[in-house]
């Protein structure tokens, strides 16, 4: 369950008070977080998600290397829970680098320069305290759509996704706080592109098909995964996701379903175990013929097999490795969008129905 406003402001307080005991005691004020760095991240078998681990770091602020991030994050916390907290008010991350971006007293050096580093702020404070960005009212923009017949309540609202025409609901960056009234599905379709869904939608296959489908427009935002986890854990409905026949559709699969380097420390609020990939497989490309839609890989297109086929959740899954292996052989890639070569609606109307009844999934 999402932390409740006042918890949010009481683990700022907290922070606070801690770092003034320390000043009241003549001692250097410091912050002491768990480490973000690769070398803390590690792979638990166990539940199949990517988690933080035990190593410790401090940031000073009697320390040259640590006194302007140590200032940057304490700023950013004392500007949560004075302006958004307090007013019980919602910014956006480029808010709140506006926000502060300020001259530190007494010198002509910015406390910040680029939003990364106030953004870097955030994601330490989420780690420090234990709350996602959400819960601490920043959201980023919105890049998502869904269908579907569900029906919630957001803000006071009642929103209908089998009634929302061609765009859809756009999805925020903050679905904590939505009530879900109805929902109706047998599963949930995640797909990577807007343009795919854009034709499942016009040919209704969600309600042909009993589902709910929903888009980005490439890696999928915080926004989205939370959605997709609350689907699956409260309703317990299948994951499917579909993405581009290469390396990178692999990747966005693995981060729904096992968490992503860069979001360990938020693994368990975003993580979806039994997600299946439902294509492109590299199989589909000879039972469709598709090769004569070849797109050729590139040196970067190789580093990345070798990189993600070497991570830990993959390296001993035999059918993945055969995929990986399959894609070098081919020396190509291939988009969700060449199935339209097969007929405009082949893909709502032949692929997916045909996959989902057979269940040819990787897992």
């Amino acid at each position: 369950m999402p932390a409740k406003q006042g918890n949010a402001k009481n683990s700022l307080k907290e922070l606070g008070m801690k770092l003034i005991e320390q000043i009241k005691k003549g001692r250097n004020p410091e912050i002491v977080f768990p480490l973000r760095n690769l070398s803390n991240i590690i792979y638990d078998t166990k539940s199949k998600t990517l988690k933080l681990g035990d190593k410790k770091g401090t940031r000073a602020f009697f320390n040259v290397a640590h006194a302007k991030k140590f200032l940057q994050t304490i700023e950013v916390a004392s500007t949560i829970k004075d302006k958004l907290l307090d007013s019980g008010k919602h910014s956006s991350l480029r808010d709140v680098f506006y926000m502060v971006k300020k001259t530190i007293p007494g010198t002509n050096i910015n406390l910040v320069d680029d939003q990364p580093e106030s953004d870097k702020a955030i994601e330490d404070l989420e780690v420090i305290t234990g709350l996602s960005r959400e819960q601490l009212h920043v959201n980023a923009n919105k890049n998502g759509s869904v269908a579907g017949k569900v029906v919630i309540e957001d803000k006071g609202d009642t929103i209908d996704w089998s009634k929302l025409g061609s765009g859809g609901w756009a999805i925020p960056s903050n679905v904590e706080e939505i009530t879900f009234k109805k929902v109706s599905a047998k599963y949930v379709l995640y797909m990577e592109k807007a343009a795919v869904w854009e034709r499942l939608n016009e040919d209704k296959y969600w309600l042909k098909n009993d589902a709910i489908i929903v888009s980005s427009q490439g890696q999928t935002t915080r926004g989205i995964r939370r959605l997709l986890q609350r689907l699956y854990e409260e309703y317990e409905l299948p994951i499917y996701v579909l993405c581009d026949g290469d390396i990178y559709g692999a990747y966005i699969y693995s981060v729904i379903k096992y968490g992503s380097i860069a979001l360990a420390h938020a693994s368990e609020r975003l993580t979806i175990p039994g997600v299946k990939y439902i294509g492109i497989t590299m199989d589909d490309i000879e039972k469709y013929d598709l090769k004569k839609h070849f797109i050729k890989l590139d040196e970067k297109d190789y580093a990345r097999i070798k990189q993600v086929s070497e991570y830990d959740w993959f390296k001993d899954n035999k059918a993945w490795q055969r995929q990986f292996k399959m894609m070098k052989d081919f020396k190509a890639k291939v988009e969700i969008q060449a199935l339209s070569s097969r007929g405009i609606s082949f893909v709502s109307e032949k692929y997916l129905p045909d996959k989902i009844r057979n269940k040819e999934f990787l897992d």
